[in-house]
């Protein structure tokens, strides 16, 4: 009997519900294995697709919930938190922000396939005052295609596996080794990504004290806020003199950003995702002067300095 099949004849939907609820909950532990084993299960009698599908989407909506309302009340610092400590470095709290802002609660329909979002999605759904009746609509009906998905594709072994018993003698050989096998690749990937990530940044960025002392010196400094409208709602403002600027929007007016002075990025994400690959970006075009400012906004704000109101009207949640 290969490993999670054992594991689940005899733990069952708890075992689903612990492990997607683990997964949901931002724990580098992929569920897809575990679905997929119980997926293949339901062709027989040993499981129930439909309450397999069941304890998979509660976990989804526990879970789900639980950020939402942690996004609503704390906002930024709960962000800052998942996003310090995901191991996908370069997912940063912005890209969630942006498929809101485009396809509003419809980001929650495919959120679960996305690295990363999965995870982000709820509490930045909370942040942005999204009714609670709306969110949970259609992240039961992501959760319902994500878990659905992946059972479906059980499903089919486990047809198959009813036409010719032999497979499963093959596949128990395997299965327990690539499960551990697919875990530990997927974790030093991560890990890999991340550790390079970081020591590129760790290179380029300037420390919010010494960008406060350029400009109490007068130093002409070009600042640039990274941050999407959305991130604004609750706390509009700003580094002082800073030019609010959409990252992909920034590497479109490269020509007009000043090349004889400092240029500044800042975001919120603490590791200073967006900012580090938008200097980076801007680096490979000529732009050479060009630092993510460490802990970005959040930093700035908590050390005291002085901040100025964003210009305009913030964007809110549609």
């Amino acid at each position: 009997m290969s490993l999670p099949y054992g594991i689940l004849l005899t733990y069952g939907y708890l075992l689903i519900f612990g492990w997607v609820l683990l997964e949901q909950l931002g724990l580098p532990l992929p569920a897809t294995p575990v679905l997929l084993a119980a997926g293949a299960l339901s062709a027989t009698e040993h499981m129930s697709f439909g309450l397999a599908l069941l304890a998979g989407v509660a976990a989804c909506l526990v879970a789900d919930v639980s950020w939402f309302y942690f996004g609503r009340r704390f906002g930024h610092v709960v962000l800052r938190i998942i996003c310090k400590f995901s191991l996908e470095s370069t997912v940063c709290v912005r890209r969630t922000h942006e498929s809101f802002g485009k396809r509003g609660a419809y980001t929650l329909l495919f959120a679960k396939f996305v690295p990363g979002l999965s995870v982000v999605a709820p509490p930045v759904a909370g942040q942005t005052g999204m009714p609670i009746g709306r969110f949970l609509a259609f992240d039961a009906v992501g959760a319902t295609i994500w878990v659905g998905s992946l059972l479906l594709g059980g499903r089919l072994f486990g047809d198959a596996l009813e036409r010719d018993p032999s497979l499963l003698d093959t596949a128990g050989r395997f299965a327990g080794a690539l499960l551990v096998l697919g875990v530990l690749g997927f974790l030093a990937s991560r890990i890999w990504r991340r550790q390079s990530f970081l020591r590129k940044l760790g290179k380029a960025r300037l420390e919010p004290v010494d960008l406060k002392a350029m400009m109490d010196a007068g130093e002409e400094v070009y600042i640039v806020d990274l941050r999407h409208p959305l991130e604004l709602v609750n706390d509009p403002f700003t580094l002082p003199g800073a030019h609010h600027v959409a990252p992909e929007k920034l590497k479109l007016q490269a020509g007009q950003i000043p090349i004889d002075r400092e240029i500044v990025l800042f975001c919120t994400c603490p590791s200073e995702a967006t900012a580090a690959k938008t200097a980076m970006d801007l680096a490979k075009i000529g732009v050479s002067r060009v630092r993510p400012l460490r802990g970005g906004y959040e930093e700035w704000k908590r050390l005291g300095y002085a901040l100025d109101p964003v210009a305009g009207e913030a964007i809110g949640y549609r």
